[in-house]
């Protein structure tokens, strides 16, 4: 073996674990925002398990416009969805970083330089990803029955009502669409 031909492959070995330590680095950036983000998530849901109670009576003082059963029964349900698949997206990503860690566990100052197979990776986080978007879509849809218990039913056209959550769908849908677009970007470069 000549001289150019060791010089060649230790160069080779080097690009490879140079843009290994890179993209791992930024991945497992990514994914322990991720889980901080569901965390938040999730404390969310369990305030809005504790503002749904039967029989509560709207700001709106009207017998018309408080909320019945079945909005009580809806903020459970999508409560319990929506942390189904905050806790979902967050097990991914801590299962991904976890091999990431065990893949280089030889040195403690290595655990953001591991190789993974980039292939396994995506399509972990892309299904990290698709567990939060659901969970904030299902949280949406809780926070809206929310709304109808402490503010007054849509159907009363109460004006405060209307724009609570006119408000919280526009800007949340807003966020997602980019948090999606981004997520895609990602997954295709």
């Amino acid at each position: 073996m000549s001289g150019s031909e060791d010089c060649t492959g230790e160069h080779e070995r080097s690009t490879t674990r140079t843009r290994a330590t890179n993209t791992t680095s930024v991945h497992v950036t990514a994914l322990d925002g991720l889980v901080s983000v569901n965390s938040l998530f999730t404390v969310a849901v369990f305030v809005g398990l504790s503002l749904a109670t039967t029989g509560q009576r709207s700001l709106e003082n009207k017998d018309e416009c408080d909320a019945g059963l079945s909005e009580v029964r809806n903020v459970l349900v999508f409560e319990v969805v929506s942390f189904s698949f905050f806790l979902f997206s967050s097990l991914i990503a801590q299962g991904l970083k976890l091999a990431i860690n065990l893949l280089n566990s030889k040195e403690a100052d290595d655990a953001f330089r591991a190789y993974i197979n980039i292939k396994v990776l995506r399509f972990g986080m892309l299904g990290s990803a698709f567990g939060s978007v659901m969970g904030c879509v299902f949280l949406v849809l809780s926070m809206v029955d929310v709304v109808q218990i402490r503010l007054g039913m849509l159907s009363c056209g109460s004006k405060s009502t209307i724009r609570a959550v006119v408000s919280m769908v526009i800007l949340v849908s807003s966020a997602l669409l980019i948090y999606i677009s981004t997520t895609i970007y990602a997954f295709t470069h």
